[in-house]
C-alpha cells in the first residue's frame, strides 16, 4: 500500500501530468517550439540527483543505527504528500517555473529518500525465497494505484485537461499519499535497538567510505552490481521523466492522449512486474534485468526510428516498453536484498541510492545534450525533441553492458511453493 500510495508522485507529476506540463513551451515558454522548458526540467532534476547522492547513505545508516526506520519513513511519507499539494501554486506562466522545478527536484529527493527506509523494510515481510515476489507485487501495486489516479484525474476534468485540472490535480495526489500510507505505519513497528547511536555528520560520511571498503573487500560483486544498476535505473527514471514529455512533443498526443496512454500503460506494467516478480524467485533477478533492458533498449531505438509515424508508434512501443520497465526495478530491489548482511538494510540500501543518484546527471545530461544535437540537425522550425530518446537508450545500454559481468547471488533457499 506505500508504493500504491506514492505511486501519484512518479505517475502522476513526474511523468504523465505535471512533468508535461512543466516542459511545454507553451505553458512556460515563448511557444510550442521552445525547448527550454524541458532543458530545465532536465537540470532540476540533475540538481536533486547531486542533494539525493549525498544525503541517502547518512541517512540510510541513522535509521539502522537508531531504530526509527518506520518514524523516519512517516515523516518522509508526508512531507511527499505536502509537496505533491504544494504543486497547485505553480500556474501556467514562466513566472513560475522555477517554483515548480524547485518544488519537483524537492519532491524527487524527499522520494528518493524515503525509498531507504520503504525498501530497507523487505528484510521485515520478505524472505531470500520469496523477496521477488514480494518485491514485484509492491511495484506491480504501485502501478496499479498510478491507473486509479490517471483515470480520476480524466474523469473529473471532463477528459479535456487543461492547467486548471493539472493543478487541481496536485491536491488530490497529496490526499492520496496522506490516506492510503496509512496502512504500512499500522503494520511494520520499528524494532528497538539495543544500543542506539549518535553521529555528526563527519563521522556519518567517514562511515560511509568505510562501508564501501568493507563492502569492496568482503563483496566486491554487490558492488559491481551497485555500480551497473546505478546506470540502468538511471536510464529507467529517465523513461518516466521524459516518456510523456516525448509522447506529446514528438509523436503528437494531446493533454488527454497522454492521460489515457498512461492509464493503459500502468495497468500493463502493474500485471507485467507482478508476474515478472514470479520469474525472478524461479529464474533469478539478474536474468529478468537482462532481458527487461535488452527489451527497453530495442524498443527504444524503434521509436527513434519511427518518431515521424505519429501517435500509433508510441502507442504499439511505447507501451510495449512498460512491460518491462517495472520488472527491471523491482529485480533491482530484489537482487541487492539477497545480498544483504541482516542489520544493514538501511546502510546497503542507502548506498544504492547513492550510486544510482551519483550518476543520476547521466539521463538528464543525454537528454540535454541530444536535443542540443538534434537542434543542430533537424531543420528549422521542426522539433528536435525525439533526439532525447537517444539519450536515455544511451544510458540503459551501458547499465546493461554494465550488468552482464555481475554474478547472480547463491540463492541459499531454493524456491518452495507457498502451497507446500
Amino acid at each position: 500500500m506505500w508504493d500504491w500510495g506514492t505511486q501519484p508522485f512518479a505517475t502522476v507529476i513526474t511523468t504523465f501530468v505535471f512533468g508535461v506540463y512543466i516542459a511545454s513551451g507553451t505553458n512556460f515558454g515563448t511557444g510550442e517550439q521552445d525547448t527550454a522548458p524541458a532543458a530545465m526540467l532536465g537540470v532540476a532534476m540533475a540538481i536533486a540527483g547531486a542533494l539525493i547522492a549525498l544525503l541517502a547513505p547518512v541517512l540510510g545508516q541513522g535509521s539502522d543505527r537508531s531504530g526509527h526506520r518506520m518514524r523516519h519513513l512517516r515523516w518522509q511519507t508526508w512531507a511527499l504528500a505536502a509537496i505533491s499539494a504544494a504543486l497547485w501554486f505553480v500556474a501556467p506562466s514562466s513566472t513560475y517555473l522555477w517554483l515548480g522545478l524547485g518544488l519537483l527536484a524537492a519532491g524527487n529527493l524527499v522520494a528518493e529518500v524515503a525509498n531507504v527506509n520503504y525498501y530497507a523494510s523487505l528484510e521485515e515481510v520478505a524472505t531470500p525465497a520469496d523477496v521477488g515476489r514480494v518485491s514485484g507485487l509492491g511495484w506491480g501495486m504501485g502501478y496499479l494505484g498510478g491507473i486509479l489516479i490517471l483515470l480520476l484525474i480524466v474523469v473529473l476534468s471532463g477528459g479535456d485537461v487543461d492547467a486548471g485540472d493539472v493543478r487541481n490535480s496536485m491536491l488530490l495526489c497529496g490526499a492520496w499519499t496522506v490516506v492510503f500510507t496509512i496502512p504500512i505505519f499500522r503494520a511494520i513497528r520499528d524494532t528497538p535497538v539495543e544500543q542506539p547511536e549518535r553521529r555528526d555528520v563527519v563521522d556519518a560520511y567517514r562511515e560511509v567510505f568505510a562501508s564501501v571498503r568493507r563492502i569492496w573487500r568482503l563483496a566486491p560483486n554487490t558492488v559491481w552490481f551497485l555500480l551497473a544498476s546505478a546506470l540502468f535505473r538511471d536510464g529507467l527514471a529517465g523513461v518516466f521523466t521524459y516518456g510523456a514529455v516525448l509522447a506529446k512533443d514528438a509523436f503528437g498526443f494531446s493533454t488527454a492522449q497522454v492521460l489515457v496512454f498512461g492509464a493503459v500503460a500502468n495497468i500493463t506494467a502493474g500485471l507485467a512486474t507482478i508476474a515478472f516478480g514470479h520469474l525472478d524467485d524461479r529464474l533469478g533477478a539478474k536474468r529478468v534485468i537482462l532481458i527487461s533492458l535488452g527489451s527497453i533498449v530495442a524498443l527504444g531505438l524503434l521509436l527513434f526510428v519511427l518518431h515521424a509515424q505519429g501517435p500509433w508508434a508510441f502507442w504499439v512501443f511505447g507501451l510495449a516498453m512498460t512491460l518491462f520497465v517495472g520488472p527491471a526495478q523491482s529485480a533491482s530491489r530484489s537482487f541487492l536484498a539477497r545480498l544483504i548482511p541482516e542489520g544493514h538494510s538501511g546502510e546497503v540500501f542507502g548506498l544504492y541510492a547513492t550510486t544510482g543518484r551519483a550518476v543520476s546527471f547521466l539521463a538528464s545530461t543525454m537528454w540535454v545534450l541530444f536535443l542540443w544535437i538534434g537542434s543542430l540537425v533537424v531543420p528549422e522550425g521542426r522539433s528536435p525533441i525525439h533526439f532525447g530518446i537517444l539519450g536515455i537508450v544511451l544510458v540503459l545500454a551501458a547499465g546493461l553492458v554494465g550488468m552482464l559481468r555481475v554474478a547472480s547471488p547463491p540463492d541459499p533457499n531454493p524456491y518452495v511453493p507457498r502451497d507446500q
